[in-house]
């Protein structure tokens, strides 16, 4: 990756790709293939109008290509304005947000209240491992 000239910006962007790379992998099953990717809300709203068919820029989609592969989506400028809305911190909310988007690949949803606690559980588990807080505390 170059960022023409200035290499402080290139150490920024190295460090937030390592992190958000070992927030994937902490939810990601071994042999798993995901490509993350950070957009715009241009995007974002895009692609969840033409594969939800909704339109609105989601935080976060997941694309599973099959159990070990995928795509995770995340739409920086409504994260950045949920953590701060919420009173988390940028890196609090997108750590959530990949282990969950990793965590819809690999076939956990929540459309069902059963499905839901069960994924909630999950993402505590590793975000817990992660030293990253509760993301569902009240403040």
């Amino acid at each position: 990756m170059r960022t023409s000239g200035t290499p402080a910006l290139h150490r920024d962007a190295t460090s937030v790709a390592l992190r958000l790379r070992a927030w994937a992998l902490a939810a990601a099953r071994a042999g798993s293939q995901i490509t993350l990717r950070v957009v715009g809300a241009a995007e974002a709203r895009k692609l969840n109008r033409a594969f939800r068919r909704r339109d609105y820029a989601a935080n976060v989609l997941s694309f599973a290509y099959s159990w070990r592969q995928g795509d995770v989506v995340l739409c920086h400028p409504v994260i950045r304005r949920e953590a701060r809305a919420q009173g988390k911190t940028l890196a609090a909310h997108y750590a959530h947000l990949v282990v969950h988007g990793v965590l819809h690949l690999h076939g956990l949803d929540h459309v069902r209240a059963r499905d839901a606690r069960r994924m909630e559980r999950a993402e505590l588990r590793i975000l817990r491992r992660l030293g990253v807080a509760d993301p569902y505390a009240v403040k």
